[in-house]
């Protein structure tokens, strides 16, 4: 790293805030500990070839990898004082910068390589921040009951049963009648795209990627959980924490969408949400609305890193 520089006067107008040594690699400690509470068992299984019905979800169908999940950022605004912090230099988009102390100095650090990130990912932050506002700006649709789960399993054609291994709680007759009883309505895509062909025209609405940022609304489960996907696709300019945020409201949501999915999933330990029923409904929307409550503090965060992001573009 280069040498500090101390000075009151030559800091750059939006210059990153420092943080000392101390402070960050105890934010970073931290951060491993809380992440490890699911890569842990999440790693010890996949060395055993245990599948896992509910939390394999967070590592397959999301891309981002164990050990980057493991990895505290400071984020877009904030930058690493002391000597650890010169190892970053060897991670995507950290370069030594400019940053302010909390006693107006000036010194020398490591963060965000911002121009070389907007370089390569400017448009992918402008769409994600089309997205996010959009969705924020939306009412919350709480009628679904989750019955995407549920068309993913309607009278399947050839290939198109998934998780084999899994009992259906109701049989493949009760499953199919569950979704002719019910109005289905789902407004995500990456729901969308995996009901089986039987099921599509049964579907309110015909969501595409072109038709994504003008129909996805809070209440979803699967928009809930995506905003994991959208903080690590901004990292490292996302802050540690977030993303942590992000990743645990996701595998909450997740537990959520198996209960209340035609799985049984009680010899995994997981009581079903019988959404077939009145009780079943009422507990479903529940914790639809806390979920979406959750999801909406985390996405103006997003959102807030998106701004701070375009900016200074």
């Amino acid at each position: 790293m280069l040498p500090l520089v101390h000075t009151a006067s030559t800091a750059l107008p939006g210059a990153p805030t420092a943080l000392p040594e101390a402070e960050w690699t105890a934010r970073a400690a931290a951060h491993e500990q809380r992440m490890d509470r699911w890569l842990v068992p999440h790693r010890e299984r996949r060395r055993a070839g245990v599948a896992h019905p509910v939390h394999d979800f967070l590592f397959t169908y999301y891309s981002e990898t164990p050990g980057r999940l493991r990895r505290w950022h400071p984020g877009v605004g904030t930058a690493l004082t002391g000597a650890p912090a010169a190892d970053r230099l060897a991670w995507p988009f950290y370069a030594e910068v400019d940053a302010l102390t909390a006693d107006g100095r000036t010194v020398r650090a490591v963060g965000l390589d911002l121009p070389a990130f907007l370089a390569k990912r400017r448009a992918s932050v402008g769409w994600i921040e089309g997205l996010l506002r959009g969705t924020a700006a939306r009412p919350g649709q709480f009628g679904c009951f989750g019955m995407h789960e549920w068309a993913m399993l309607y009278r399947p054609g050839a290939g198109e049963v998934r998780h084999e291994q899994l009992p259906l709680r109701l049989g493949q007759a009760g499953t199919d009648a569950v979704v002719e009883q019910h109005k289905v309505q789902c407004s995500h895509i990456d729901a969308f795209r995996f009901f089986t062909r039987a099921a599509e025209p049964r579907n309110a609405l015909r969501p595409t990627r072109e038709t994504q940022q003008q129909l996805e609304q809070p209440g979803c489960l699967h928009a809930t959980m995506d905003l994991f996907k959208w903080a690590y696709k901004l990292t490292p300019a996302v802050p540690g924490d977030l993303l942590a945020d992000c990743f645990a409201l996701a595998a909450d949501v997740r537990e959520l969408d198996m209960r209340a999915s035609p799985y049984d999933l009680r010899a995994h330990g997981y009581a079903p949400v019988a959404v077939e029923t009145a009780e079943g409904k009422a507990e479903y929307v529940a914790a639809q609305r806390g979920f979406a409550a959750r999801g909406a503090v985390l996405r103006e965060r997003l959102l807030g890193v998106c701004d701070e992001l375009l900016g200074a573009a």
